[in-house]
């Protein structure tokens, strides 16, 4: 199921109701987060600091350790894909939680509607634009408006 009728990633077309939704999905505790870097170069993340924040305008955030090997694209990202897997995507969380680069390689990867990279793995995805970031502690904290969500 999709939810969407944009054209812009600054109109929400997604209703509260359809995050309420989504957030049923949210059974695992682990989520892999997807942006763009430097030079376009996807790279990714597994968080399980993920939550819902808000339902009108329909917000979610996330935490990454200011120690990541990827802070510096995650302190200028205007945009992020939160990937809540489905039951059996393990192999999902091995490979995008080792440091390193090569968590895309042999992927074809996709562009979302923010321009994002999607993964092509069942569950559900959010598409969101930065709203705001936050330190707090050892942590950055990133609110996004979710602007698309899909469920596979």
């Amino acid at each position: 199921m999709t939810h969407s009728t944009m054209d812009r990633p600054d109109t929400a077309a997604v209703t509260g109701q359809d995050l309420k939704e989504a957030m049923r999905a949210w059974k695992s505790g682990i989520t892999i987060i997807t942006t763009s870097g430097t030079q376009g170069m996807p790279v990714g993340l597994v968080s399980n600091s993920f939550t819902s924040v808000s339902l009108n305008p329909p917000l979610v955030s996330w935490c990454v350790d200011l120690n990541s090997s990827s802070i510096d694209t995650w302190s200028t990202t205007g945009a992020y894909s939160v990937h809540i897997l489905a039951d059996g995507q393990e192999e999902w969380i091995s490979r995008f939680a080792a440091r390193g680069t090569r968590k895309f390689h042999r992927l074809d990867v996709e562009r979302s509607l923010v321009g994002t990279p999607v993964l092509d793995i069942r569950g559900t995805r959010m598409d969101c634009t930065l709203a705001q970031r936050h330190e707090a502690g050892d942590h950055l904290i990133l609110v996004g408006q979710v602007h698309r969500i899909e469920m596979r």
